[in-house]
């Protein structure tokens, strides 16, 4: 079994702004990001994808050059920030922010989903297609893949890793990036 996560490709959004459940579309540049994706990875028997469009469509993409099949599936799909949804990160409440930072798994101050209510979406993610055989290529995104990451004891400093877009990730050892 090898489960590759990928994160989607930069989503057409302002810099600076908070999104996690926000269906952003996928900036410029799907069909490229696809192309050079899809020779890094090849083999893929199968892709599952956060139904968000930054997500789906790169998916579409990469099922269409990998001729492997898409499946969405909600599980992938990022934190839920509730009330900070859409807002520039320096236009939330600096005592919400350190409340969550003090609690990062439990605190939410934003009204969404808790960091630890995250792990539980990323430990059945992983149960639910760590067993399949073949290869899975999941297209979800840095939240999900941390909490992934964690989840299979992976990458225990992993909320503080950066994750580029387009990024790679195995999770049949700790932390290794495809290049």
């Amino acid at each position: 079994m090898a489960l590759i996560l990928l994160r989607h490709a930069r989503p057409d959004a302002a810099e600076g702004r908070c999104y996690g459940r926000i269906d952003l579309d996928p900036g410029a540049g799907v069909a490229a990001a696809a192309a050079e994706i899809a020779a890094r990875v090849r083999p893929i028997d199968r892709i599952v994808t956060s139904p968000l469009r930054r997500c789906r469509r790169l998916a579409a993409a990469l099922g269409a050059r990998l001729g492997a099949p898409v499946r969405l599936d909600p599980v992938w799909r990022e934190i839920d920030f509730g009330r900070w949804e859409g807002l520039a990160w320096e236009t939330v409440s600096r005592a919400e922010l350190d409340a969550w930072a003090a609690d990062l798994l439990h605190a939410r101050p934003h009204g969404g989903e808790s960091v630890a209510m995250l792990l539980v979406r990323a430990r059945r993610a992983v149960r639910r297609f760590g067993g399949t055989g073949g290869r899975t290529l999941v297209v979800t995104h840095a939240g999900m893949i941390r909490a992934a990451l964690v989840a299979t004891g992976a990458g225990a400093d992993a909320w503080r890793q950066p994750i580029a877009f387009g990024e790679l990730v195995a999770l049949d050892s700790p932390r290794r990036r495809i290049r």
